[in-house]
Order: structure tokens, then C-alpha cells, then sequence
């Protein structure tokens, strides 16, 4: 265009006024094709401009500045999607090589660090100040030291709602799942590439989670400005400046509250820097990792009453301090705790590694490890074929005694503890896994017998909400029974998802998703957006049986679907209260609530 002004200024002048009609008959950005013959400008065609995320934002927020869309177009003209883009480091990518593998984006951003093939390896490196990917066939709750320790988490197996796609999301790390073409050998600490490469221990890799690709070496690195907004508060002019009054208006026009999954202060602090109204999930099982697991063991195995209450006791005021961080981060708004769900055995070790470590103790002449026949034989005797449908959840709160009662006088004292610091703290309890309302009256009683002990012990009333995570499918075609026990409803959908359809997520996502997809069985994976036909019938079902019984029923969802775009469109219109999501999709939630909520607003058909 500065070309032509200076050979043309005539037809540029031209040229320009027909781009500003264009503009302002279409409101948007428009491509043109033009030709300029013998000193006469002629027009051949005209449509709306195809834009990068950056662009998106910056050409709506421009736009409703000067008048030619409104407030609530400009938010119509981007989406979630556009915003998961703008919040995460990523490659320049004219500067990275041929991809070594490829995977499934499972949450987004890049990251450069040395391939580390064990948990241990990656916290011994980490903490010596080095950079490490962790690559594993596929994660377990025993690699979560790793993964916090790691810059990335690569995987050969698994899809988005695996372990380590869920739990790298919920911490913000970048995260490559089932890469089939890696061939792993963790004990020969190296990989393989379909292409033959080897990825040796300490090889630098870098991998970009947005996109699902894995190279070779250090990739240069850009950094998010927008993430800076949202960690700092800082708002520059520019691009910042726009996604934070797009933000401005979902919030302002929205209906849906948002929420975070955070398990940790850490979590908790950075959801509510994001625009989190509360914490709709604090996954209580991830208190009892680590060090933790010895006192878990030390329960399991106990023999005795007294035995067993010593291990709970000295459970209880760990228990309570993260409660205490939890609720000091989010004080003054909810705090949704949930009831421990897994099987008590995923606390134990691997029933493999012991029979190795038992069997090469006596392939040396030397007796066994007490300790470790004791386990071995917990191990077997509470193994599952199915643990996901077995003594997990509100089962295993009824059989394990003390548990319970546990858990909640640690939420109790800790919300005694608050309110005399001057706090605020807003506890609900959530009960996992119900089927019936029997088995929540039973809870609900024992969770009040609690907490009017620890009134009377501290003379400090305590009020927590006890609710229901709903996912089974008897739980939602039951709901308005167990309305009459729960003080709220949180649907559950990576489990209701599961049970719905009758799949095993961890295995069904390696095993035949790709196939069901190419097939259009799937036009997209149920445990990423929402089954509306089946799932989400049941989701409707729960929620008007539940509210007809219970008129103030409050209603969420806390499974990973409360991040997706798509499904938040869903559950805005199933008429949730809020969503309840990762601590990095809180944007994006906010972003798509306050878009659910426009009507009789077009979209730009520039994506």
C-alpha cells in the first residue's frame, strides 16, 4: 500500500475509501482483490478476513471502539479457543526443525527441557537446576513429583482426559499424550522414534502442547504477554489491554459462575488471580501423597482400633493445614472440599515391584522384608478387577472407620482456625460416588455429629454445606431422592462420562478413539466435550428431578468438561450455576459463559 501511494497516489486514495466502506457495511476486517488497469481501479472480490488469535482480539476490541459493533458483538467475535492460544509460551516456529514425534495436544504451551524417564530422575535434576521433560508410556499418582518438578510431560499412551493430560492442565504444564510412534525402554532410560532416532537420558528436547509435536534440541521460546496480565494485573495497551475488556464483558453479562479445581494454597491463589469466584473441586486424595502415603500405608495395615485411630490422628493435622492455606487463599468465597475418592490400594505400592523386591530377597538367601510381605498381602487381598467401579468414593467413607469423621473435623477445625484469624471461610463438603440417598443420609449424619463435636470442643459454630458429586448415571436418574440429603449437586462428568458409555477412559482413548473418529462414530471425544444425546440428557434429568424437590438446589460441574468451550455452552443452557474448572482454563471458562449468554448476537464468520 505505501508503494501505491507513492506510484498511484490517485487510485490509493481510491482504494482506501472503498476499504473504509467495505469495513463499515460488513463491520469486520475485509480481505480484497483488486486490479488497478490503465489508471482505473476495479474491485474483484471481497470477504471476511481469515485472523490469528491475536488478531481476533485486537480487530473486535478496535471495531466496538469505534462504534461499528457493540460490546457484546466484539465478545461474540472470539472465543475461548482464541484465548487458550494467547496464554501460553510457544515456539517460534521458523526457527524449529522436522518434528521428531507427534502426539495428542493435551494442554497447551511449550517447554525445553532434557528427556528424564523416572520420576526420581526428574526431582533429582529439577532440584540441581536443570530443565527436564518427563517422559513415561503413561503417568500414575506415584509421578506427580515429577510432573510438578518437570518443565513438560511426554507420554506414548493416553489421550486428553488421561492422568497426565489432567493432571498437567490442573498445574499449567505442557503435556504431549500418546505418541505411539515412541517406542519407550525406561530401563534402558531411552526412547525411540518411528523415524529410528534415539532419545537418550538428558537429550534436550523441546515440546509444544498446543500443537502435539515433539523436536529435537532447544526450540527458541516466545513468552505469553497475556499471561503476564493474568498472573501480575499488569494491562498494557495493545493486545493485553483487549483481552482483558473482552473478559471485562463476559464477566459483566454472564450467568454461569466460574470456578477452579485447585488442590494446593498455590492452585488456589493463581485460580482466583484468573477470575475463579471459588473452588468448585479440592481433590482431597492428592493430600495423601508423598511422605503422607507411609501414614495411609500405616492405616491400611493396622490390625487394631486404637492402631488405626493413631494412624488418623496423625493424618488429621496435616489434613487441616492444607485446608487452612486452602481457605485463606479463597476466603470469602466457596470452598468445595470432596470426600477422599480413590480405592484405598492406589496408595499402596506396586504389586509388581513388591513381588520383585520379595522374590529377590529370597533368591539371595535372605528373609524378606516383613514390612513388605505385610503390604503385599494387603495389595492382594484388596485388589480389584475394576477399582473404578469398586471400594472407592462414599463406599469406601462407609466401610473405612474413622475416615470420614477424619476428613471433616480436619475441615472443621480448620474453618474454627480461619474464623479466629478474622477469615472468612465458606466450606461445603462434597460426597463422591453416591448411587442412593441412603448412602448420603449415612454421611451427612456423620459428617453432623462431626462438626457438632468440634462445636463443642472449640465454641466456634460451624456451617458446611454437604452436597453430592453426580456420576453414575442411578445418581441422575435418582436425583430427586437424593435432592432431599444434598444441599448441592456437582456433576462429575469425567466419570459420568465413563459409566455412560460404559468406558474404561484410560484404556479406550489408546485403544480406539483415533478409529471411532475417522469412522465419524465420534465427531469429537465425549470425555472433551459433552455428550449432549446421553450424558447430557442425564445431566438435564439430574437437574430438573433435583430442583423440583429441592427449589435452591445450587448446581455445578466440576469434571474437565467445565473447562470446554462447548460444554459450557451446554451447561449454561442445562441451567448450571457454574462451572468448575482448572486453574488455566478459568479464562477461557469466563470467556465462554459471558458468550453463552448473548442473544440475538451474530458472530463473525471470520474463523
Amino acid at each position: 500500500m505505501a508503494d501505491l501511494e507513492r506510484i498511484d497516489p490517485a487510485s490509493y486514495a481510491q482504494l482506501s475509501e472503498h476499504l473504509r466502506t467495505l469495513e463499515t457495511h460488513y463491520r469486520d476486517l475485509c480481505d480484497i482483490e483488486f486490479t488497478i488497469e490503465r489508471g482505473t481501479l476495479w474491485m474483484l472480490q471481497t470477504r471476511v478476513g481469515k485472523r490469528t488469535a491475536e488478531a481476533a482480539f485486537a480487530i473486535a476490541a478496535d471495531l466496538a471502539e469505534e462504534g461499528l459493533i457493540t460490546q457484546d458483538e466484539a465478545l461474540a467475535r472470539v472465543s475461548g479457543d482464541d484465548a487458550v492460544r494467547l496464554m501460553f509460551p510457544r515456539f517460534d516456529t521458523a526457527a524449529v526443525g522436522d518434528p521428531l514425534a507427534h502426539g495428542i495436544p493435551a494442554s497447551p504451551g511449550a517447554a525445553v527441557g532434557a528427556a528424564v524417564f523416572d520420576c526420581a530422575e526428574a526431582v533429582r535434576r529439577a532440584a540441581a537446576g536443570e530443565k527436564v521433560v518427563l517422559v513415561r508410556q503413561e503417568t500414575t499418582p506415584d509421578d506427580l513429583p515429577g510432573m510438578v518438578a518437570a518443565q513438560a510431560v511426554l507420554t506414548s499412551r493416553g489421550g486428553k482426559t488421561s492422568h497426565a493430560a489432567v493432571v498437567a492442565r490442573g498445574m499449567g504444564k505442557v503435556c504431549v499424550c500418546g505418541a505411539e510412534d515412541l517406542v519407550m525402554n525406561p530401563a534402558g532410560r531411552r526412547c525411540t522414534t518411528a523415524g529410528g532416532s534415539t532419545i537418550e537420558e538428558g537429550t534436550v528436547i523441546s515440546v509444544d502442547g498446543s500443537t502435539g509435536t515433539v523436536y529435537a534440541g532447544a526450540a527458541p521460546l516466545v513468552d505469553s504477554v497475556v499471561m503476564k496480565y493474568f498472573e501480575t494485573g499488569e494491562r498494557p495497551d495493545g493486545l493485553v489491554d483487549a483481552v482483558a475488556r473482552t473478559l471485562d464483558r463476559a464477566d459483566g453479562v454472564r450467568r454461569l459462575g466460574v470456578r477452579a479445581n485447585a488442590d494446593t494454597p498455590e492452585d488456589a491463589a493463581r485460580a482466583r488471580r484468573f477470575g475463579a469466584e471459588g473452588i468448585g473441586l479440592c481433590r482431597t486424595e492428592h493430600m495423601f501423597l508423598g511422605d503422607r502415603r507411609k501414614l495411609v500405608e500405616a492405616m491400611i495395615l493396622a490390625h487394631t482400633d486404637s492402631a488405626r485411630v493413631q494412624a488418623l490422628d496423625a493424618l488429621l493435622p496435616l489434613q487441616r493445614q492444607d485446608f487452612v492455606g486452602i481457605l485463606e487463599a479463597m476466603d470469602g468465597l466457596p470452598v468445595t472440599i470432596r470426600l477422599l475418592d480413590p480405592p484405598l490400594h492406589e496408595f499402596l505400592p506396586d504389586r509388581t515391584a513388591l513381588s520383585v523386591r520379595i522374590a529377590a530377597a529370597e533368591a539371595r538367601g535372605n528373609p524378606p522384608s516383613a514390612h513388605d510381605a505385610e503390604l503385599l498381602e494387603a495389595v492382594n487381598r484388596m485388589h480389584e478387577e475394576n477399582p473404578m467401579l469398586g471400594l472407592r468414593g462414599v463406599r469406601l467413607g462407609l466401610l473405612a472407620p474413622g475416615l470420614t469423621a477424619m476428613q471433616v473435623r480436619a475441615l472443621a477445625e480448620a474453618v474454627v482456625e480461619r474464623k479466629r484469624a478474622g477469615g472468612d471461610p465458606r466450606a461445603e463438603i462434597m460426597v463422591p460416588l453416591i448411587d442412593t440417598v441412603e448412602e448420603l443420609r449415612l454421611v451427612r449424619e456423620e459428617v453432623e455429629e462431626t462438626l457438632a463435636a468440634v462445636f463443642e470442643a472449640s465454641g466456634v459454630a460451624v456451617h458446611c454445606p454437604v452436597g453430592t458429586m453426580i456420576e453414575l448415571p442411578r445418581a441422575a436418574l435418582t436425583a430427586g431422592q437424593i435432592a432431599q440429603e444434598a444441599e448441592f449437586f456437582s456433576f462429575g462428568t469425567n466419570d459420568l462420562t465413563q459409566t455412560t458409555w460404559g468406558f474404561s477412559r484410560d484404556d479406550v482413548e489408546a485403544a480406539f478413539f483415533s478409529a471411532y473418529l475417522d469412522k465419524g462414530i465420534f465427531k469429537v471425544s465425549p470425555f472433551e466435550t459433552i455428550d449432549p444425546e446421553g450424558v447430557g440428557r442425564l445431566v438435564r434429568i439430574a437437574v430438573a428431578e433435583g430442583r423440583a424437590a429441592r427449589p435452591d438446589l445450587k448446581i455445578g460441574v466440576c469434571g474437565e468438561h467445565g473447562g470446554d468451550p462447548a460444554s459450557v455452552h451446554f451447561f449454561h443452557a442445562a441451567g448450571l450455576d457454574y462451572v468448575s474448572c482448572s486453574p488455566f482454563r478459568v479464562p477461557v471458562a469466563r470467556l465462554e459463559a459471558g458468550r453463552a449468554a448473548l442473544t440475538g448476537t451474530e458472530t463473525s464468520d471470520s474463523r
